[in-house]
């Protein structure tokens, strides 16, 4: 089913358009946004993994969620900018600008249909600058909209209890964390035996890379042929469970108190984007 990891009462385009138009307190209602990734993650783990623990996590939040807050979620966004992955067959890479104009467009359509709360939670870390840009752009729009994007893991977790000091410091793709969680969301994709470690050198500049992980741009293939950057060798389905469940926590309470926030308001309009505000419905009105 399309919903996926989503729980069904909690997804969305489920609802009818008289269902949604009937939703009490839509501008408190959070909408959340996973957008994620297909892009290489090494020979052991699929190209799906970042999209698998944004979705995966989202539908555990909403699971434990408390019923009584107001919160449903979008259709995963799977394809992300992956362009740092493009060397490796299985990746597909949207252009930042795409990304950027397909959320705010996603985004607008959230607006119009009276809700006020957006919350993006990012699976892929080469892609914040333009999902960042785009709730920006959003806010300028419209003063009254409050769009949070946020990184899967930087919320709080326990994935650091099961990690080396040197996958901490230099581990960014493919390594123990990701193979871990992804072992427990879909284990029939994950391969152990292919599993092998690989690392970046250590950045030589302390006054740019203090922790000595890359300070320049790069791409996966700097850093040789396999896409891993990191030692997955370690990681088990338990820990994934355990690492989920923690995500899963901090995500809920997050979109709780997402809810229960009250954040400034701008009623001027910005300059050459007023035209975004013409006629939309408010927010808790509608044909029944």
């Amino acid at each position: 089913m399309l919903h996926g990891f989503i729980p069904p009462q909690r997804f969305l385009p489920y609802l009818s358009w008289s269902d949604i138009a009937a939703l009490p307190d839509r501008e408190n209602t959070v909408i959340v946004l996973p957008v994620a990734a297909i892009e290489q993650h090494g020979p052991h783990l699929p190209c799906a993994v970042d999209s698998l623990i944004a979705a995966g996590i989202t539908g555990k939040a909403l699971e434990r969620l408390d019923p009584t807050v107001p919160a449903y979620a979008l259709p995963p966004q799977v394809y992300g900018k992956s362009d740092e992955h493009l060397h490796f067959p299985g990746t597909i890479t949207l252009t930042g600008e795409t990304l950027f104009s397909i959320l705010v467009e996603i985004g607008e359509s959230v607006y119009r249909a009276g809700f006020r709360k957006l919350l993006i939670i990012n699976g892929h870390g080469g892609q914040s600058q333009p999902i960042e840009m785009a709730a920006r752009e959003l806010r300028l729009r419209h003063g009254d909209y409050l769009v949070v994007p946020h990184f899967t893991w930087r919320v709080p977790h326990i994935a650091g209890r099961y990690l080396s000091e040197k996958e901490k410091k230099l581990a960014m793709h493919a390594g123990h964390a990701e193979t871990a969680i992804t072992m427990a969301l879909a284990p029939e994709t994950v391969h152990m035996d292919r599993a092998a470690a690989n690392y970046p050198p250590e950045f030589p500049s302390r006054l740019l890379s203090p922790d000595g992980r890359p300070a320049v741009a790069w791409v996966a293939r700097d850093f040789g042929p396999t896409g891993v950057i990191g030692d997955p060798t370690g990681a088990t389905r338990e820990q994934g469970e355990a690492i989920l469940e923690s995500l899963a926590d901090s995500w809920a309470a997050a979109i709780k108190e997402f809810h229960e926030l009250k954040w400034v308001e701008r009623k001027e309009p910005t300059w050459a984007r007023s035209h975004f505000t013409g006629h939309v419905e408010p927010a808790g009105e509608g044909s029944q």
